[in-house]
């Protein structure tokens, strides 16, 4: 994941494909239509997905691809922030039972729904399970959600019969975390369309070699890589959720239709979700602005429009997010700044001149509440740094600067006066004269990012600091962690509009701040955050997740920022997007225009 973008939420969101004839039968409610188009359909603001193979690649990580995936292959387990279903599972979006398990905490027995069927009316089954695992495991080195130790290490995969399997590890976990964030990876693939090295061959049982699970792995994901050719592609007309591709155009858009032969009940209503493509907030909310979109986004910054976007005939959605939003260090010895970034005390002199309140009131318009930490703050917290270890403070700042052998030149540029390690002076790889100096990239197209930038550029300069700003298309990506064999060119990172990453119910750190781990662009490494990290992953006790918070809060692996609501959604009062969840999960395959009696 682009490690997150404004609109997408944990595990259930948006999206949807293919087109058929004979689509009235899923379109009950067409009373009083007021679509942009005037027919029985949806359109949406997006930024185009890059990515439809239902395995994460590097690279192809950004938020958009697991909601147009999700519209297509339903999960094994979707979520629901209100369920009172164990490990608030959404079970009537979910593939899966809530997951059994044994007395020692080592085995999840899970049992597959038994009516769910692929489009070509294929039983959804256990062996896809299967197939999935196969191929996970032989090629974990291509994997993004992969971190070396983490599941599928140390796990086995039983297949009890066609519609129950277990998994058990050889370490115990806390259950909430290891179903939320490991078995939660677990993706139905279509074995009996998807198990082949090539377009011309015949389906078969490659993937139970290893070398055949390589071979079917590389044809697939090289197959993902060709965006233009995904609506014509078969590999990916063969679904099992509510939606099939229709139409997709990486400049443009795409339009997804109902899966005429979808299993569940919750049949679409809608005849067509048509997503345009937008290329920053500003062009995606004028099409808001003059009712252009069904559906849309109000950036945070433009909250204040409220009333105007009301009287356009919209409904305003706010959407608090299990998230956090962060500005990424490269602590990489390649990185141009990277002597500074590990530097504690420069971390803490530059968490200090982000002032969270002050951007929360004039960058998002009063919405944001402070992160402080790797785990979420409740969103009331709006206006305050209140349970942070760092605030806004800028005499304190400069004091670490000077304690340790700066020259603080307001408005200039602070130089380093007393080189070496020892007490008071600038640190290691540090030499007299350097200057605090350093890289931001950050995406392009979004005002309100721009303004925070702007913002930050500004309180750190007064202390000599500089900061040389770049951006870069959304479509780039988030910057690559650095190596050897390539160039590395960034010291602050920032994607995402909005929020960095957001969790679905389990805030566990893994993935972000372990050492080696997947989205660890920066490689931060610290073996005490380590420990946490694993404690905070095997015990069930809050005081686990708490330590790995409050390590990680005062050791700076990132800069921490104010994180806005996940979403402001502006829909027209005529459409229905049926039960809400709280944490911003829709389900297009719920929607539908309001009758005339209705409204």
């Amino acid at each position: 994941m682009k490690l997150s973008t404004k609109r997408w939420i944990t595990a259930g969101a948006t999206l949807a494909m293919v087109a058929t004839m004979g689509l009235s039968a899923c379109s009950t409610n067409r009373g009083h239509l007021t679509s942009e188009t005037g027919k029985n359909e949806v359109t949406m603001a997006s930024r185009t997905p890059n990515w439809i193979f239902p395995i994460s690649a590097k690279g192809y990580t950004q938020g958009e691809n697991g909601q147009f995936i999700q519209a297509m292959y339903r999960p094994l387990f979707a979520y629901k922030s209100t369920s009172e279903t164990p490990y608030k599972i959404n079970l009537d979006k979910s593939l899966g039972t809530v997951p059994e398990v044994s007395e020692d905490g080592k085995t999840y027995t899970i049992a597959l729904r038994d009516d769910a069927k692929w489009s070509d009316g294929t039983p959804v089954s256990t062996r896809d399970i299967e197939f999935w695992w196969n191929l996970v495991t032989n090629n974990k080195d291509q994997w993004a959600s992969y971190k070396e130790g983490f599941f599928p290490d140390g796990a086995t995969l039983d297949i009890k019969d066609e519609h129950t399997f277990s998994i058990t590890t050889e370490d115990t976990f806390a259950p909430a975390w290891f179903i939320d964030n490991q078995i939660n990876k677990v993706a139905l693939l279509p074995q009996h369309a998807w198990d082949k090295s090539s377009a011309d061959e015949a389906v078969s049982d490659m993937d139970r070699t290893p070398e055949g699970a390589q071979a079917v792995f590389a044809y697939l994901q090289g197959e993902a890589k060709k965006l233009s050719s995904y609506a014509d592609n078969p590999l990916w007309q063969t679904v099992n959720g509510p939606w099939k591709l229709k139409e997709f155009t990486p400049e443009q858009g795409l339009t997804l239709v109902p899966n005429e032969n979808y299993w569940g009940k919750d049949k679409p209503q809608i005849d067509a979700l048509i997503y345009k493509s937008f290329t920053g907030d500003d062009a995606e909310f004028n099409s808001v602005r003059s009712g252009s979109i069904d559906f849309g986004y109000i950036p945070a910054a433009q909250y204040n429009q409220r009333k105007a976007i009301e009287d356009k005939g919209y409904n305003v959605f706010l959407w608090p997010g299990n998230s956090i939003t962060y500005l990424a260090l490269n602590f990489a010895p390649q990185a141009p700044a990277s002597k500074f970034i590990n530097q504690k005390y420069i971390r803490q002199a530059m968490q200090q001149l982000i002032d969270q309140p002050t951007l929360s009131q004039k960058i998002w318009s009063g919405t944001a509440s402070p992160t402080c930490g790797p785990v979420p703050m409740a969103a009331d917290k709006v206006g305050t740094t209140e349970g942070c270890v760092y605030s806004f403070n800028p005499d304190a700042a400069k004091k670490l600067l000077e304690d340790h052998g700066w020259k603080v030149v307001p408005d200039g540029e602070s130089t380093c006066e007393n080189p070496g390690t020892g007490e008071g002076q600038c640190g290691e790889g540090i030499e007299a004269g350097d200057k605090l100096s350093f890289k931001l990239v950050s995406q392009s197209g979004f005002v309100s990012t721009h303004q925070m930038f702007e913002e930050i550029i500004s309180q750190f300069g007064k202390l000599g600091i500089k900061i040389d700003m770049s951006e870069v298309p959304d479509s780039v990506g988030a910057s690559q962690a650095c190596s050897d064999e390539s160039p590395c060119t960034w010291d602050l990172s920032f994607f995402g509009s909005q929020t960095s990453w957001g969790f679905p119910i389990y805030a566990s750190g893994e993935r972000l701040f372990a050492t080696d781990a997947p989205v660890n662009l920066g490689q931060y490494s610290n073996p005490e955050a380590d420990k946490l990290i694993v404690e905070s992953t095997r015990s069930s006790e809050p005081d686990a997740l708490q330590a790995y918070n409050d390590f990680l809060a005062e050791d700076l692996p990132v800069l921490w920022m104010p994180n806005p609501y996940y979403q402001i959604t502006a829909v027209k009062n005529t459409l229905n997007l049926g039960e809400l969840d709280a944490t911003g999960d829709t389900w297009p395959e719920d929607w539908s225009w309001k009758t005339d009696e209705a409204k």
